[in-house]
């Protein structure tokens, strides 16, 4: 779901460059240090799920994970995925520098409002925290998608097609990443559930 450099509008690339670094900058005000190790395995982990694409139609779709760091690290959500996409963009070409700020944004700032509008379901525990977790990972995914098809449509016309099939294409990635997330944070509940940003 990179947007690549040269495609979108001044006013877009602008726009949401200052987005995102106003939530990497409240990502890093929140930051517990303590939790540092942990904010690194997840931006490893973004780096690596989301290089393995998967032929959808005339793109490729893969997975993102961004719902599962919402859930984990809520704020600091933004300074994960923002080394992350620096680091595909300068080592693999994937986006790119200008487009750096509007990857990022469309990617955390998803994970960020799910993690808060779900906390309510997450902090129950048992099959509360099961759905609220499907859905933190699900609709981060379709919240990335249209963030990033809107993007496309906003900075040329010529390019709604392509956003509409872009967000299309993502449709069996949010179901996977529903499910991934929901099995991943009932595991970890068990085994550490003080990793959880809604445990504290």
């Amino acid at each position: 779901m990179h947007i690549s450099e040269g495609v979108l509008a001044p006013a877009v690339l602008g726009g949401e460059a200052v987005l995102a670094a106003v939530g990497i900058a409240v990502g890093l005000r929140r930051l517990d240090y303590s939790r540092l190790m942990t904010v690194a395995i997840l931006s490893a982990a973004f780096f690596v799920g989301s290089l393995v694409h998967v032929p959808v139609g005339p793109g490729s779709a893969h997975l993102i994970l961004n719902g599962f760091l919402g859930i984990i690290l809520g704020w600091a959500a933004f300074p994960a995925i923002f080394v992350a996409l620096l680091l595909q963009g300068v080592l693999f070409q994937f986006g790119g520098i200008t487009v750096l700020g509007v990857n990022t944004f469309n990617m955390a700032f998803p994970a960020v409002a799910c993690c808060f509008i779900f906390r309510p379901l997450l902090s129950r525990g048992g099959n509360s925290m099961r759905i609220g977790a499907f859905c933190c990972g699900a609709l981060s995914v379709a919240g990335a998608g249209f963030l990033t098809a809107a993007a496309l449509a906003v900075s040329n016309g010529g390019f709604t097609r392509s956003a509409q099939m872009l967000f299309l294409a993502h449709i069996p990635v949010m179901a996977i990443e529903g499910m991934i997330t929901m099995f991943a944070a009932a595991f970890i509940a068990r085994v550490k559930p003080e990793v959880f940003l809604f445990s504290r």
